[in-house]
């Protein structure tokens, strides 16, 4: 043995050659690595808990899209859960166990999966027995009456399950956001002056009736130009002042960013939330939550913002409504537009329908009386709409070599008369 190994055996030893500060062996695997995994803990069966003295029954509606099940189930409800389990909540329950695995007067087993509770009663009208609430998810109500018999119409409109509409109107739950609370809501805005919409006949007209609290509907055809927005944000402002809410809802994150700049400059700052896809799953969830509870009374927003929760809604506003962009692509593939009007029918709100054209669907509504026509005379539409110049015979006639040009010679005048104001777009029917 060498020196240096003597002298660490020495060391090792001790002074009385017990060998009690003999170094560890170092750890080959760490020891978080070496730990067992600790299996989460199971729901609980709330087998011998006791029941909610009051309203014992609570009646859910469970995530299954599938259409022999679109109709709402009975959970007991144990004692500890009283206090959060009620209507609008988000909660967790047991489906699928048969009848015969019954313990203790209650149903066991069972998988796991989401669902609302709509209604708390005080006994079921199913003579079996029931299976207990697993846990209640957040205390947050989420889905209130409204919402509710909204998503029971669209469904029965579009022939698809209540739960497949609800996974469109509610959006997922964000614990962060949830655990933040809303402002104060603000007093109602002054009404509007009506600016732009006095180059419509009925314009001022439609505006007055939105302040007084009443319900007009209209199609309204907008003329060309970059006023659109702010018209709308004075139509929302309008509606805000008879302590109303309002809804707007747009093709795209682009055309709803220009009205939420329109209603910042209207309305001021905390007035009204932007419902997008571009936000964020938490600072969308927070807005919306910030309009369930009633503290923002205006939204503008895109597809999804048509379910929106807004409180003491007074108008449903859609903007481009031939826009591809307002049909959802999941089940039941609800249109913008046919929601809005299920909106407006149901709350007796008023119902604005804008574009810079009026499409089929539209013009129907007017035709069949539904709503009336909001355009501007025929000198406003001269005065908006820009000059259109065609190259015509006579064109041709003047400039011979317009014939074999590639730009005759009206076209280019065009485009170096335009270049002094601003950008020109030239547009050829190929490369």
């Amino acid at each position: 043995m060498s020196s240096e190994n003597e002298q660490s055996a020495d060391q090792g030893a001790g002074a009385d050659g017990s060998g009690a500060g003999a170094p560890e062996q170092l750890a080959l695997i760490r020891e978080t690595v070496r730990r067992a995994k600790v299996p989460r803990a199971k729901p609980r069966t709330w087998r011998g808990a006791a029941l909610a003295e009051r309203l014992p029954v609570a009646r859910v509606l469970v995530n299954k899209g599938v259409l022999h099940l679109d109709q709402f189930f009975d959970y007991a409800v144990p004692a500890e859960l009283d206090a959060e389990a009620q209507p609008g909540v988000r909660v967790r329950v047991r489906f699928g166990a048969g009848r015969r695995n019954v313990q203790g007067g209650r149903r066991e087993g069972g998988g796991l999966i989401d669902g609302f509770i709509v209604e708390r009663r005080a006994e079921s009208d199913y003579q079996g027995a029931l299976a207990a609430l697993a846990y209640v998810v957040s205390p947050e109500p989420v889905l209130g009456p409204e919402l509710l018999a909204l998503s029971r119409a669209v469904a029965d409109r579009y022939a698809g399950s209540l739960a497949d509409v609800l996974q469109l109107a509610v959006p997922p739950r964000n614990g962060r956001a949830e655990s933040r609370p809303s402002p104060e809501p603000l007093p109602p805005p002054p009404p509007p002056e009506p600016g732009t919409w006095e180059r419509y006949g009925q314009g001022p007209a439609f505006l007055r009736a939105l302040a007084e609290g009443g319900a007009p509907r209209a199609v309204w055809t907008a003329l060309p130009g970059p006023h659109w927005p702010a018209e709308i944000a004075r139509a929302v402002a309008a509606t805000l002042s008879s302590g109303r809410g309002a809804l707007v809802v747009v093709p795209d994150g682009r055309a709803a960013g220009r009205v939420d700049a329109a209603l910042t400059e209207v309305l001021g700052t905390g007035r009204h939330a932007l419902l997008t896809a571009d936000s964020g799953p938490e600072k969308r969830y927070r807005q919306w939550l910030a309009v369930r509870r009633g503290s923002v009374r205006a939204v503008v927003g895109t597809r999804a913002a048509m379910f929106a929760p807004v409180r003491d809604l007074g108008l449903v506003a859609v903007w481009d409504d031939g826009d591809a962009s307002h049909s959802d692509t999941n089940a039941p593939f609800p249109h913008v537009r046919e929601v809005l009007e299920l909106r407006a029918a149901q709350g007796r709100c008023a119902f604005l329908l804008g574009g810079l054209s009026c499409t089929v669907e539209a013009a129907q509504l007017v035709e069949s009386g539904w709503a009336l026509p909001l355009l501007a005379d025929r000198e406003q539409l001269r005065r908006a709409a820009p000059l259109i110049r065609t190259v015509g015979d006579g064109e041709l006639a003047r400039d011979g070599a317009a014939r074999s040009a590639r730009l005759p010679s009206l076209a280019w005048q065009t485009v170096r008369d335009g270049l002094r104001t601003g950008p020109v777009l030239v547009q050829v029917p190929r490369r």
